[in-house]
């Protein structure tokens, strides 16, 4: 069944059952409130027959109150306890027996009374002389109140029905405006499902559905280039394999088949040995990428002074500093405490401060600055800067510059920055150089 079929029958449940007990409730208050209604005009009734049989002589008080009765049609009783005599009835005479005897001990505090199969709501009240002994009983069958109760059933049920009605024809137009925008996004799912991302287009929609489909566009986006950025990603991974070990086969070759001899298969052979540490090094560092993606193991954070590890990564990089003679400088805070994995950290931040001190003509200038829960990491060099159209793929896996080394650094550096909590960005700086600017929060996880 559809979805806005499932809608428009649930909604009709839910209404139908709601108006039948509101029905049903009401159906048995009214007949309740139909009882103390015609007990309040029995009552009325009651006390000017009492008027009258109270201010009249006793010679001519029958008459008169026989001639009110017949003229006004009032079902009543008057009886004599004392006596056990009905004095008066327009009941049937097994009825007004009947109430005479079951008058003290059932009938007293009874708003309905039942005789012969019949059931009569009644007001009773006690008349002069001796007021305690004669009772006056004014009754109206309860069958004339059921008419009434039925009749309005009726028209409930006429109400429930076109209350119904309107109630599905509502449901309809509410459900398909909800259903459509679904229905139209459900085609736009099978087109990302087709892997036809760039077919992908915007469903009119409002509220909630509205988030889910810029959800759906954006997981669209993401998709064409996680796609695009592993098929890149192959591409280039291939590519830095494939030239080093065409290096150590073609050298392999010329020295098993002696075109290398003496001093150039010694040159050789050390060519060998250094693409294949190149070699290894690409693929650790693949190893390592994918295990930042995937595994747990490979990141064991800790509780750790982040400006200690930054300056730690400075003191590291100090001999290669040194040797292409670029001022490596620090400035700023002394503490700052994340929970991060060291050594993974430490290896980002050394990455990041190579790769500056890489590009940079003479001067390297590392800056902290802590604010708030948040510390921030600058690493800012005076060299030619990042070329514009390499900025936006910067930190994807195998992009590197002109003086790149296996275009994997600034990749393992995202990821475990990224695995860290923080961020990190990059940017030319207005005159030469660019800056790279890391953001870690200040977290106590397992602080001890």
């Amino acid at each position: 069944m559809k979805l806005q079929y499932q809608l428009n029958a649930a909604f009709a449940a839910v209404i139908l059952i709601v108006m039948t007990i509101t029905v049903f409730f009401i159906y048995s208050l009214i007949m309740d409130m139909l009882i103390q209604d015609e007990r309040a005009q029995l009552e009325e009734r009651a006390e000017l027959l009492k008027q009258i049989t109270e201010e009249q002589d006793a010679s001519v008080r029958l008459p008169q109150l026989t001639q009110l009765v017949q003229d006004q049609n009032y079902p009543l009783l008057l009886f004599d306890l004392n006596r056990e005599e009905v004095l008066f009835s327009t009941l049937p005479a097994e009825t007004a027996v009947d109430w005479l005897d079951r008058y003290e001990e059932e009938l007293y505090d009874e708003e309905v009374w039942e005789s012969q199969g019949e059931s009569y709501v009644v007001y009773n009240i006690g008349v002069a002389p001796n007021s305690s002994q004669r009772i006056l009983v004014m009754v109206t069958p309860l069958d004339d109140l059921q008419i009434v109760q039925n009749a309005f059933a009726q028209r409930m049920i006429r109400i429930i029905i076109i209350g119904l009605l309107l109630a599905l024809a509502v449901s309809y137009f509410m459900t398909n405006r909800l259903v459509t925008p679904l229905s139209h996004l459900q085609k736009e799912v099978k087109k990302i499902e087709k892997r036809k991302f760039n077919q992908v287009q915007p469903v009119k929609s409002s509220g909630e559905i509205k988030e889910v489909e810029r959800s759906v566009r954006h997981m669209a986006e993401e998709l064409e280039r996680y796609i695009n950025s592993q098929k890149q990603f192959f591409q280039n991974a291939s590519h830095e394999l494939k030239t080093p070990l065409m290096s150590i086969q073609g050298y392999a070759e010329g020295i098993r088949d002696g075109i290398f001899e003496g001093e150039e298969a010694e040159r050789g052979l050390d060519v060998m040995v250094s693409e294949t540490e190149r070699l290894k090094k690409i693929v650790n560092e693949m190893i390592l990428l994918a295990k930042l993606d995937s595994s747990e193991d490979v990141y064991q954070p800790e509780t750790v002074n982040v400006a200690e590890v930054v300056i730690q990564a400075k003191d590291r990089l100090f001999p290669l500093a040194n040797e292409k003679g670029v001022d490596l400088h620090y400035s700023g805070e002394n503490t700052f405490y994340s929970f991060v994995d060291r050594e993974r950290i430490l290896q980002a931040f050394i990455n990041i401060i190579g790769n500056a001190v890489r590009h940079a003509h003479k001067k390297v200038r590392i800056d902290t600055h802590v604010s708030g829960e948040r510390i921030a990491v600058k690493v800012i060099d005076d060299g030619d800067g990042i070329p514009e159209e390499l900025l936006p793929q910067l930190f994807q896996r195998f992009i590197k510059g002109k003086q790149g080394e296996t275009g994997l650094g600034l990749a393992i550096s995202r990821a475990i920055i990224e695995r860290s909590g923080g961020t990190i960005k990059a940017e030319n700086n207005n005159e030469n150089g660019a800056t790279f600017e890391i953001q870690l929060s200040k977290r106590f996880e397992d602080r001890q």
